[in-house]
């Protein structure tokens, strides 16, 4: 079947003609964002083919139009800088595995048109279940929750918490075995403690996200996930949520503030964190700063009056 090609400002199109519209087979381009036009030749964007962005490594932001109805398998597998895309809601074929290793997927946007003015384009659903949506595809690979007309009601947002559950139901330990057979060809490190520590901190993670983007969220699993999340601060067993939170503090303030209110930060550790941040996290420490100001040392204070 005959292929062309559409060009754009830094970057190409190839496609081809169907009976329903246009089918894009092929992106080609140096720039970080592809923008998908709903018409090519005056006739509707319908379709993206299998493997149409395979490995478009330099890719972090790809919109796609209103128009299109069906999205191929792996279509954008091994874009591993990708981190948000937009999704019509009214694109019900998709293929499988359209996410495969794209582990920088942020944010999954949905996007419908505006009944009361057609020229213009809404969200589907808001920004925080967009980032449930990806988590639960890369996280938690749970491929079925991309069904775009039902992102973010009751029934999607049980299905997402019960896939949660058995995450961190789940033994740290469980999958080191087939890493190692893989070996550092694969995963980069066959260590059991490196494995074990990722493991938690995947957990750590989801279990902020939700706590964040809390709609639907039953009293049961908010109570397990705020244990898990104190269960790992600094001066535990194990430090993963005070890791993620080091790590990951200075871009994502919402953690930091999400950790202070569950009562992560004690008289018993804080010392231990504000040693730990370094120069170039100067809000990380402001932070902690602040909170043994205004919190720990006021608790000493009314302490010392009373005798």
């Amino acid at each position: 079947m005959t292929e062309y090609e559409y060009s754009a400002d830094g970057y190409s199109l190839k496609y081809r003609l169907g009976p329903e519209g246009v089918c894009i087979t092929g992106w080609r381009g140096q720039g970080w964002m592809a923008l998908i036009p709903e018409r090519i030749d005056d006739l509707p964007v319908t379709a993206i083919d299998r493997k149409a962005f395979l490995s478009s490594k330099k890719l972090r932001e790809i919109r796609l139009p209103l128009t299109l109805r069906s999205i191929g398998d792996w279509a954008f597998a091994y874009c591993n800088n990708l981190e948000r895309i937009t999704l019509p809601v009214e694109c019900g074929n998709i293929g499988k595995a359209l996410f495969l290793d794209c582990g920088h997927l942020d944010c999954v946007e949905g996007i419908r048109q505006d009944e009361a003015a057609r020229e213009r384009v809404r969200e589907a659903w808001p920004p925080e279940t967009g980032r449930l949506l990806a988590a639960g595809l890369i996280q938690m690979e749970a491929y079925y929750l991309l069904e775009p007309s039902a992102v973010g009601n009751a029934d999607w947002l049980r299905k997402w918490d019960a896939r949660l559950q058995a995450v961190l139901d789940a033994e740290d330990q469980e999958g080191y075995s087939r890493q190692v057979l893989c070996g550092e060809e694969d995963y980069g490190s066959t260590d059991l403690e490196a494995f074990l520590q990722a493991k938690r901190q995947k957990k750590v993670r989801l279990a902020m996200l939700r706590l964040l983007c809390d709609e639907g969220l039953g009293g049961g699993l908010r109570k397990k996930l705020e244990g898990y999340l104190k269960a790992h601060t600094k001066g535990c067993e194990s430090e993963e949520s005070w890791q993620v939170v080091l790590e990951e503090g200075e871009i994502r303030p919402e953690y930091v503030k999400l950790f202070l209110e569950l009562g992560c930060v004690t008289r018993d550790n804080i010392e231990a964190m504000i040693y730990q941040t370094r120069e170039d996290q100067p809000q990380l420490r402001a932070s902690f700063l602040r909170y043994r100001q205004e919190r720990l040392d006021q608790v000493d204070f009314f302490a010392g009056l009373s005798l």
